[in-house]
């Protein structure tokens, strides 16, 4: 099996991280890394062999690696990634994949041009938590399901100034909505509020009407002084719930779903009583490696990525329109298919 020459551009948290992971995966050499803060780019090639770089196109033209991590800040993602995939360097970028759905197009674009793999960061997909719970939501195990209601706040994150809470963290939690329901946001409404000194909001209530009838909900800031992740899916069957950090999934039952007769034919159920609460065991393998070695299959084996370019830009449209509901105060549409750099996406509409 030949090797792979890995480079990661940008060692903040999730970047040093990415570098970590890829000096332990087979058949992966870290080959490069860079950062324009030395002592970073110091710690990610002490006791390793990889080059380091504080200029991210001499990297790319010296090191010449067979793929790449783009974690730099978001505003910068269009940038280097379209210069590594002009190289002909298949990324994967951290979400979100862009500072805009415009510049998220244009990143598809130049990776299409090149026809080389682009994938992007929704490290949320891989945990071994959300993966069981879909696989169980998808057997039926919920029956209907009627909501989904996600946690993800924090204290304030000093190094992020040039996006909101919205773009930075609310993709998480609205590609999870995606990949778990199987349906798309069809509209939004929002309140945002801006409650530390930066020019970004740093707290969202959000509403999300997916198409199939399910009703999201999302709470996100840096204002809250404990870390939460957390997301629970609601159904006429009981509650699943998961929690990000620790990865463990818990099912609250409707005992009065179980006791329905005709269960799982199509009766209504009746009404809502407590019943068991189970802890599901699931293996926890480090969802940040078990991405990585997925993106390294899909460059190695020319497999579509596990979260392509198109997923990306759904969830960044639907970010973006969370932020124009709240300037507006208005329900939303988020745009629907690959519209052209220069347009909106998202649609108002009268309040809903």
């Amino acid at each position: 099996m030949k090797t792979l020459r890995a480079a990661v551009i940008g060692l903040g948290s999730m970047g040093a991280n990415h570098a970590r992971v890829y000096g332990e995966l087979d058949g992966v050499e870290l080959a490069a890394v860079c950062d324009i803060d030395p002592r970073r780019v110091e710690r990610a090639t002490r006791g390793r062999t990889a080059a380091g770089y504080s200029d991210y196109v001499r990297l790319l033209d010296e090191a010449k690696p067979g793929l790449v991590s783009v974690a730099v800040p978001t505003s910068l993602h269009r940038e280097v990634a379209q210069a590594a995939l002009e190289r002909g360097v298949p990324c994967l970028v951290e979400k979100p994949l862009a500072a805009t759905v415009g510049d998220g197009l244009a990143i598809k674009a130049a990776a299409e041009r090149a026809g080389v793999t682009l994938a992007v960061g929704h490290v949320e997909r891989f945990n071994p938590a959300v993966v069981e719970m879909k696989r169980r939501i998808a057997a039926g195990d919920l029956g209907r399901v009627f909501q989904a209601h996600a946690r993800r706040v924090g204290p304030f994150p000093s190094r992020i100034r040039d996006v909101g809470v919205v773009l930075d963290l609310a993709p998480h939690d609205i590609d999870v909505m995606r990949f778990v329901l199987g349906s798309e946001v069809e509209r939004v409404s929002a309140e945002t509020q801006r409650r530390i000194n930066t020019e970004h909001e740093d707290m969202l209530s959000g509403i999300l009407r997916f198409e199939n009838g399910v009703v999201g909900v999302l709470d996100v800031n840096w204002l809250t002084p404990t870390k939460i992740r957390q997301l629970s899916v609601l159904g006429e069957r009981g509650m699943f719930a998961v929690d990000y950090i620790t990865k463990d999934l818990w099912f609250y039952e409707n005992a009065r779903a179980q006791e329905t007769p005709s269960w799982p034919a199509l009766a209504a159920v009746t009404g809502v009583t407590e019943g068991q609460q189970v802890r599901i065991p699931v293996d926890k393998p480090e969802p940040l490696k078990v991405e990585l070695e997925a993106f390294v299959a899909s460059v190695r084996d020319g497999l579509p990525p596990a979260v392509p370019a198109a997923d990306g830009l759904a969830a960044m449209a639907v970010a973006e329109a969370l932020v124009e509901a709240g300037r507006t105060g208005q329900a939303v549409r988020p745009r629907r298919g690959e519209s052209p750099p220069e347009t909106a996406a998202f649609t108002l509409e009268r309040p809903v």
